[in-house]
């Protein structure tokens, strides 16, 4: 077990996973035989009828070179949404300024549009991935606000995405803003000026600010929520918040439904958009069953609330989730594992949809 304050850890979420997964594999269990999943019920189908927009997951383009995986993620009927994890970020569409391609994020997005499902742009002002004209640049006010500006009004405007993060992680664990060189040079009005060139650029988009830890209640999601009040205020369109949801077994926060309840009571949709559940390894039938309980605790506060629209997990799969590259000894956070075969974390989404 983890406290909540474990959940600082993630310092980098949702960025620079895998490449094969084949480090994982020696040591993701214990040995002795795990349980799986058994369920066949189809995820997104689950989703909608329970009255949520889509069910989704997270996909890079390195696995796209995986029949096996692509053919699973193809499925609409399972997966009714998808996040390209790092084809549409800073450091891969606007490498030197004014220079745009979005060769892998299209390849993404012409994936999901083949087969019917939504996509979610992922993000367009984050303090991290950054290429080196924009991290180490000397700006003046004005400078930057231009550059933001084009940033935001060109990533959205390319493809339709259902949604955008269009400003990923702005906060400190403590409810600070995190100093990068957009806070530094423009203080809290980057945030404004990112969402007010997405909503020129797209306005059919939902416009979303995402982060993690702030899932339960705390300094960090009272900070978030604090913004959303004073930009809802001051007319700044803004549509959603996403909850990344990096969970650790057994340490799912007890305040999660009612912290969405709150974000969706300032006026603002809520969607869970990186759901993973991590495990020190290796893996035992005791942590696959707690997995299986957290899962389920996390749909199911989803479910019972109408302002939260939908779920995407951080991949499907162990074989390309972020999580051994970045924790030393965790992993298994997905609910498929290396060799695609479901674990009992899939039958507690499915009862969490149920």
């Amino acid at each position: 077990m983890h406290s909540s304050k474990d959940f600082s850890l993630l310092t980098l979420p949702c960025f620079q996973y895998r490449q094969d997964g084949s480090a994982t594999t020696t040591s993701a269990t214990s040995g002795a035989a795990l349980p799986t999943g058994t369920s066949t019920a189809k995820l997104h189908l689950l989703a909608q009828a329970a009255g949520k927009l889509y069910f989704g997951s997270a996909t890079d383009n390195p696995e796209l070179s995986d029949p096996t995986y692509v053919n699973l993620l193809s499925d609409s009927a399972m997966f009714g949404q998808i996040t390209p994890g790092n084809s549409m970020k800073w450091d891969s569409t606007e490498r030197s300024q004014g220079s745009f391609t979005f060769a892998g994020g299209d390849t993404v997005v012409a994936l999901a549009h083949a087969n019917g499902q939504l996509v979610r742009g992922h993000n367009c002002v984050w303090h991290n991935q950054l290429p080196s004209w924009v991290s180490g640049g000397t700006f003046t006010a004005a400078q930057l606000t231009n550059i933001v500006q084009t940033h935001c009004s060109v990533c959205p405007s390319n493809v339709f995405r259902y949604a955008w993060d269009v400003v990923n992680e702005p906060f400190n664990e403590d409810g600070t803003w995190r100093t990068d060189v957009f806070y530094n040079v423009l203080g809290a009005g980057y945030v404004t000026i990112a969402l007010n060139a997405a909503r020129s650029a797209d306005p059919t988009a939902k416009l979303y600010l995402n982060d993690y830890n702030i899932e339960g209640s705390g300094a960090k999601a009272t900070a978030m929520q604090n913004l959303v009040r004073s930009l809802k205020a001051a007319g700044t369109p803004i549509d959603g918040v996403g909850l990344q949801a990096h969970f650790i077994v057994g340490s799912v926060p007890p305040t999660l439904q009612t912290n969405i309840q709150a974000f969706i009571a300032l006026g603002v949709e809520v969607a869970i958009t990186e759901l993973d559940i991590r495990m020190t390894l290796p893996a035992t039938a005791a942590l696959y069953n707690q997995q299986k309980t957290d899962y389920n605790t996390v749909i199911s506060a989803c479910k019972v609330l109408s302002g939260c629209i939908g779920v995407t997990i951080w991949d499907f799969t162990d074989k390309y989730s972020w999580v051994p590259n970045t924790f030393s000894g965790q992993g298994a956070a997905c609910p498929w594992d290396v060799n695609f075969v479901k674990k009992p974390a899939y039958d507690g989404i499915v009862a969490g949809l149920s």
